[in-house]
């Protein structure tokens, strides 16, 4: 196995760790979800069931939380993470033929 410069290994190991605590932050996410969609529709049944208002929270928090896991799992979109990585290693290779010519 060849031994990465310091300065690649470093970012590697920070995107690893940036990586980590965006799913951490996903799964923190989900649980309070299960958590608390229960509970209001528990309010809902014991104030007033007729009226099934506890969709409207959890429809919306729903979408907001395949947002996040479409954030934290996919994202290789127009502007996304393979996007980054092909413009920061365009930026390099500009940076070393500029140096390369001076």
């Amino acid at each position: 196995m060849e031994k990465l410069p310091d300065s690649e290994a470093n970012s590697r190991y920070l995107r690893a760790r940036k990586r980590v605590e965006d799913i951490k932050e996903f799964y923190y996410h989900l649980i309070v979800y299960c958590l608390v969609v229960p509970f209001l529709v528990f309010v809902n049944y014991k104030t007033y069931w007729e009226y099934h208002w506890f969709w409207f929270p959890m429809a919306g928090w729903g979408v907001g939380l395949g947002f996040h896991a479409y954030n934290t799992f996919v994202n290789n979109g127009v502007l996304g993470r393979k996007w980054e990585e092909r413009k920061i290693q365009e930026l390099i290779d500009k940076e070393e033929e500029r140096k390369h010519w001076n």
